[in-house]
C-alpha cells in the first residue's frame, strides 16, 4: 500500500529522533559507575521490568562483580542526589524505583577479592609481559639478526643504509662525520612527517616501527628537527622525555627521537627486531 505524504514525513521524524534506536516505553537508558573503576559504561539499556537480580546478572558482564557481591545505588542525572540507596531485595523490579534516562546506577563492589579490585581490569601495568630472551630470539629463523649475520658474513663492511641503497639501486655516500647543524636542519624532511602515523625507523643497526607522536626541535638534543617515535616494541631509549622536557608520554623503553630522514611513513605492521644501538639514537 502507498503511502500519503504526512505518513513518509512520519515516518522520517521517527527514524531520525535523537537516539541511533527507538526504544521501549518500559526502557530506561542508566549511566552506570562502579566503586572500583574510573570508566564508566554510558547509557547501559535496561527494562523496568527487570528484578534487581537480573539487572545485577547484566551488569556482571561489564564490570566483572559478581551479582553476590553487588549493592545498587540510583541517584540522580547529576550524582548529587539519591533516590534509592542499597536497592533490595533481588526480586524487586527496577520500575520500583522509577529511574529516569540518565539517572546513574552506582554498583558497589563489597568483594575484596573481586575482578574488579585493586585494578586488575584497567591498570595494564599489573599483567604480565612477555619478554624474549636473547637465546629464545638467536634460536628463531628469518630474523633481522639472523639477516645482519649472514650479510656481515659476505661483507664486514655492509651496514642497512648500504642494503638500501642497494636495493633502490642508487649509490651509497658513506657519512664521514663533523656535519654542523643550524635551528633549519632537515626541516623540508619533517614537513612531511604527520603526528599519529605508523612508520619505520631505519638506522645502520637495523629498524623499528611504532607511531609517530612528535615533530619538531628539542631541546638538549643539536639543533635541527627531531622525530618523537612510540615503538611497538620495548627498543628505545626513554618514555618521550628527554633531559627533563616531555614531548609526549609512553611507557619506559618505548620512546626514541630520530631525525626525520630516517623515519618512513606507511601502513608497517608491527614486527620484532633487535635493539637500535647507542649511536643510532639519542
Amino acid at each position: 500500500m502507498d503511502m500519503d505524504k504526512n505518513s513518509l514525513e512520519a515516518l522520517k521524524a521517527y527514524v531520525t529522533a535523537p537516539g541511533s534506536q527507538q526504544q521501549a516505553a518500559s526502557t530506561v537508558r542508566l549511566l552506570v559507575t562502579h566503586s572500583n573503576l574510573k570508566a564508566r559504561f554510558m547509557e547501559i539499556r535496561l527494562d523496568k521490568h527487570m528484578t534487581l537480580g537480573a539487572v545485577k546478572t547484566k551488569l556482571q558482564t561489564h564490570c566483572g562483580t559478581s551479582a553476590g557481591s553487588m549493592v545498587l545505588t540510583l541517584k540522580d542525572a547529576t550524582g548529587s542526589v539519591v533516590l534509592a540507596k542499597n536497592m533490595m531485595p533481588d526480586d524487586k523490579k527496577l520500575g520500583y524505583y522509577s529511574p529516569e534516562d540518565g539517572c546513574i546506577l552506582h554498583v558497589e563492589d563489597t568483594d575484596p577479592m573481586s575482578l574488579a579490585a585493586q585494578g586488575w581490569l584497567e591498570d595494564v601495568s599489573k599483567v604480565d609481559k612477555y619478554v624474549m630472551s636473547d637465546a629464545d630470539y638467536d634460536a628463531r629463523e628469518n630474523t633481522y639478526r639472523q639477516f645482519k649475520k649472514k650479510k656481515l658474513k659476505e661483507d664486514p663492511t655492509w651496514t642497512l643504509e648500504k642494503e638500501i641503497a642497494k636495493r633502490r639501486g642508487v649509490p651509497y655516500t658513506e657519512k664521514t662525520g663533523g656535519e654542523e647543524f643550524d635551528d633549519e636542519y632537515q626541516a623540508e624532511e619533517a614537513s612531511h612527517i604527520v603526528e599519529g602515523e605508523r612508520c619505520e625507523v631505519m638506522t645502520q643497526e637495523g629498524s623499528k616501527r611504532g607511531v609517530i607522536r612528535y615533530v619538531g626541535r628539542c631541546d638538549g638534543l643539536p639543533k635541527g628537527y627531531w622525530v618523537g617515535v612510540e615503538y611497538d616494541e620495548p627498543v628505545g631509549k626513554n618514555d618521550g622525555q628527554v633531559k627533563g622536557t616531555r614531548y609526549f608520554t609512553c611507557l619506559p623503553k618505548r620512546g626514541g627521537f630520530v631525525r626525520p630522514s630516517a623515519v618512513s611513513m606507511g601502513a608497517y605492521p608491527p614486527f620484532d627486531d633487535e635493539f637500535f644501538s647507542d649511536e643510532d639514537e639519542l
